[in-house]
């Protein structure tokens, strides 16, 4: 390899970072839209996977009419919406949020994909990335199916999609957001000539009570477990009591307690509110560890999980106000990226 070589390929490791990072933000929005998309009930609304074609939405009055009448057919417009009284210009306003889900999606694809092989054939990609980005690739390959796999769910028999289906999408989105910015971090580790950071068995404890805590918010979103709080703006009874009781009344056990953990709405939302102090618990471990040494990333978890906490509070004592849950997805994404941060600090660290 000559000098001229030798010094491209030092540059290419940050320049690979930076992508990275740009992508990890188109993915932090789709995580935000993704959520808008569920709170407005608008992920039925397109009743076909179109991976190429379906890029265009309709453009003439006979084509929003067709794609209308597809989604009359499905049980959430004859059960919920239909009865309701939903009109084309209704069906409008929820067809744009899930085909600008889905357009973010293939945004994002081709954002990784080009890039990607343009590094490849530059042979810009220092070794030991190859496999790692492949497997990225896939990975966001892989949440477009299972985001229609979800999306099925709720075509023939429910009039919603599956709430566990919906959590492995949403989980699959962050661990592919975790994975981009932790690439991202080792890629600059490599400009600098350092070794990548490992994962240590804090970090991993850390992880696992986030992973709990983020499966249980996708299952308050997929059960409309928000709700059962209460309802009305500044609902003081809704936050830190459950209508006016610590521990919740209703909660169905009469399928066992395993299907009551993961599908009693009641249970869902008592678990996600209690056990977010659990993870915080672990994240202020995490960040005073990080003080020295690695302050910014401190301050970044530590801003992160403030923040979520209280959009958490705030959405349920106004009545799932679409502004704030949304907000509250977009923070718990921004905590994911704060984790990955932190959690690869922590590796060098211990190094």
């Amino acid at each position: 390899m000559t000098e001229g070589e030798i010094s491209t390929a030092a540059a290419r490791p940050l320049a690979l970072a930076r992508w990275l990072f740009c992508v990890a933000t188109l993915v932090a929005l789709m995580v935000t839209v993704g959520g808008i998309t569920r709170l407005t009930e608008s992920g039925l609304s397109i009743t076909e996977w179109k991976p190429v074609s379906g890029a265009i939405p309709p453009l003439s009055e006979a084509q929003w009419q067709a794609a209308f009448e597809a989604y009359q057919q499905i049980p959430q417009y004859r059960e919920v919406a239909g009865p309701a009284g939903m009109t084309l210009a209704g069906f409008k306003f929820i067809f744009f949020w899930e085909w600008f889900h889905r357009l973010l999606g293939r945004v994002i694809g081709v954002a990784f994909a080009l890039p990607l092989f343009w590094f490849w054939i530059k042979q810009a990609i220092p070794a030991g990335f190859h496999v790692r980005l492949v497997g990225l690739l896939l990975l966001g390959s892989l949440q477009g199916a299972v985001g229609w796999w979800m999306v099925t769910s709720g075509l023939s028999q429910d009039v919603k999609v599956s709430h566990i289906r919906l959590a492995i999408h949403l989980l699959l989105a962050l661990t592919t957001l975790a994975a981009l910015v932790w690439t991202a971090l080792d890629l600059r580790c490599a400009a600098r000539g350092e070794a990548r950071a490992r994962l240590t068995r804090l970090g991993l404890l850390v992880w696992a009570a986030l992973a709990v805590q983020l499966c249980y918010g996708a299952f308050v979103a997929g059960l409309r477990a928000g709700y059962v709080a209460g309802a009305g703006w500044f609902n003081w009874g809704a936050w830190p009591l459950m209508q006016g009781r610590l521990f919740p009344a209703g909660i169905d056990g009469s399928r066992g307690a395993a299907q009551a953990l993961v599908s009693d709405p009641y249970l869902v939302h008592f678990i996600h509110r209690w056990w977010a102090w659990v993870a915080v618990a672990l994240l202020v471990v995490l960040a005073r560890l990080l003080r020295e040494g690695y302050r910014p990333a401190s301050v970044a978890i530590h801003t992160a999980f403030g923040t979520q906490l209280l959009l958490g509070i705030a959405t349920v004592m106004s009545g799932m106000s679409l502004v704030l849950a949304a907000l509250h997805q977009l923070v718990g994404a921004l905590l994911v990226a704060a984790v990955a941060w932190g959690t690869h600090a922590a590796g060098r660290k211990g190094r």
